[in-house]
Formats: structure tokens, sequence, C-alpha cells
């Protein structure tokens, strides 16, 4: 009877040592099934504008909202930069894409609280015309151009390309602000603006609705071709992070770039499917999308890349205008690095 006992208590101790071993083990050399254990996710918010920017953040929004993304997002869009810079201010976003001018003037309001990680839009606009004929900066002597960006680097870009033309806002242009890109583009394709200046993909929008709607310049190509720029674009956009974060979310951070990089490289190389993912998303309108895609210039461009053209371009914009940039070029803890 004892033998027999013993037995049996030797089967049980056995069997609860091999129940312990295979509860320990995972799929990690895939010879042993169990559940794996579950790493913990980051929260972040993140702030992206109705735009161009936002257009290279829609995978990455699809992958998160079918919980396949590296961290837990809660995306937030605004339909212009002054929106979202309070938020940025008070700490209730993390992560943003902005205008690369509002990032430096966010580095001084914050008190270096700001740091950029990538630059993810080169130049996106347009003057689009609608009944009158403009061939060169010149022709816009005496006329109206409608414009958004107001505060933002378009403005400042507009701005700088006049002046360096010869014309001077408000006495040989006078530029009037719409507060938001959706708004001018009804204006452009009803008549109602003759002149604007408008980004992609709303360019696209105004020329496909109104065949009058005709692309008049370039501006892009004109910054390009201004004296001393050296052929530097017009770095228009890039991401940027809470410093106050990123100090105890380095890891996340680092994620969040890999991922987002990806979501460019999708939204180049899949247009069909990112213009699908636009309108999901209520964005802008799919077809749109589709069709003007491939002259957003959405990019990544990171590390010492990106701190070579960022620092280029506010030079730029501080010989122009120092209150656009917040009045100095930042130093180089703006710029982060992996």
């Amino acid at each position: 009877m004892k033998s027999k006992f013993l037995k049996t208590l030797s089967v049980i101790l056995a069997s609860l040592l091999l129940a312990g071993v295979l509860a320990s083990c995972n799929y990690k050399n895939g010879d042993v099934s169990s559940t794996p254990v579950k790493t913990e996710k980051t929260d972040i918010n993140v702030a992206v504008l109705k735009g161009p920017t936002a257009l290279g953040m829609l995978k990455l929004m699809d992958d998160d909202k079918n919980d396949k993304a590296a961290n837990d997002y809660e995306f937030e869009v605004f339909a212009a930069a002054d929106q979202l810079v309070p938020k940025i201010v008070n700490k209730s976003i993390d992560i943003a894409a902005v205008p690369t001018n509002l990032a430096a003037t966010l580095y001084k309001k914050t008190e270096k609280n700001v740091s950029i990680i990538a630059v993810n839009t080169l130049g996106v606009l347009s003057i689009v015309t609608n009944g009158v004929e403009i061939d060169s900066i010149e022709d816009l002597r005496g006329k109206t151009v409608y414009a958004t960006g107001k505060g933002s680097t378009p403005e400042y870009a507009l701005n700088y390309i006049l002046e360096k033309n010869g014309l001077e806002v408000g006495k040989d242009v006078k530029v009037e602000y719409k507060s938001e890109h959706s708004e001018l583009a009804t204006l452009v394709i009803s008549g109602k603006a003759e002149i604007a200046m408008l980004p992609q993909p709303f360019v696209t929008q105004v020329t496909t609705k109104n065949a009058d709607v005709k692309i008049a310049l370039d501006l892009s190509k004109e910054w390009k071709k201004l004296p001393n720029n050296d052929g530097n674009e017009l770095v228009m956009g890039c991401l940027i992070v809470r410093n106050d974060f990123l100090k105890d979310n380095k890891a996340a951070v680092d994620a969040f770039l890999t991922e987002y990089a990806a979501s460019t490289s999708y939204a180049n190389d899949k247009v069909k499917e990112t213009a699908q993912l636009s309108g999901d998303f209520g964005i802008l309108d799919a077809a749109v999308v589709e069709k003007a895609l491939p002259n957003c210039n959405i990019v990544y461009i990171d590390g010492e890349d990106m701190k070579k053209s960022v620092s280029a371009y506010l030079n730029t914009l501080l010989a122009a205008n120092p209150a656009s940039i917040g009045g100095a070029v930042p130093v180089d803890d703006f710029y982060y690095a992996k």
C-alpha cells in the first residue's frame, strides 16, 4: 500500500513540475505552445494637421486601430497649427506633426521642452489661379493673393519669396488669409478667390473640380531659385516631441519613429491604399488624395541630415523675419538623434 501511494505521489509531482516548465515557456523557440508574455505598451498622444502630415501618419493610425502598433496611440487631427499650440504647452500632447518654424518657436515658448525628431514634409505650396494669368512672382504685383497658414511656414515662405523678388506685402501685394485649407479651396473653385496659395493635396482638389483653375507657380522651385539659398529645400513640416515625455519614454519614442518611417514609406509606395485610409479616417477625400499624393513630398529624414536641412531653413527664416522662429535659431539640443 505504501509503495503504491509513493508511486502515485511521484507521478503527481512530476506532472506539476512539467506544468510549471510549460507555463514558463513562450513561442521563442517555436517548439512549445503557450501564451506569450504581453509587453506593456506606452500611451502616446499624437497630434497631426489635416494635410500632408496626416497622410504620412495614416498607416500607423490604421495599425494602431487594429492593435498592431508598438505603442497605444491617441491621434487627434487639427485643422490649423495654432489650435495645437496650447495643448503642447499644457503637456496634453506628447508628439506632434507641425510646421518647421512652429517647432522652433515652441522650443523657446516651452523653455527648450521641445525637440525635433524628424522632417516629414518638404515643399507642397503652389500659387493657383482661376481666370487670371500669372507666369512669375512679378506678375503678383498689384494683386490680392488668398492664402492659408498665417503665423506658420506658408506665410513666412511666401513673404520671403515676395521680398526677394522686390515685392512688399501690404504695399505691392495684398495677402488675405483664411483659417482653413478647405475654406480657401471652396473659394478658388467657385471663382471668388482668383489667386491663391494652397498646399497639396488641396491644389489637386481645386484643379480637379474646376478645369479653369491652373497651377501658376510652384513655390518650392521659387524658393530654391532665391539668391544665396544654395538650393536648400523648403522644409515645411516636421515631428516634435516633448522632452519631459522623451526623458521617461525614449524606447517608446524610438519605436514611434520606426513605425512612422514605415508609415511614410507605405504612403509613397501604396498610394491607392493610403488614399482609401484618408477617406476612412475622414482626413481628405480619397479620390483627391490618390491623385495628389505623388506630389505631396512626404519624407522621413532624421539624424544629421535632418539637422542640416532644418538648420539651413531656419537660418533663412531668421534673416527674413526673426519672429517667425521665436527670435533665434535653436541650438544643438533642439535636434534629437536615436
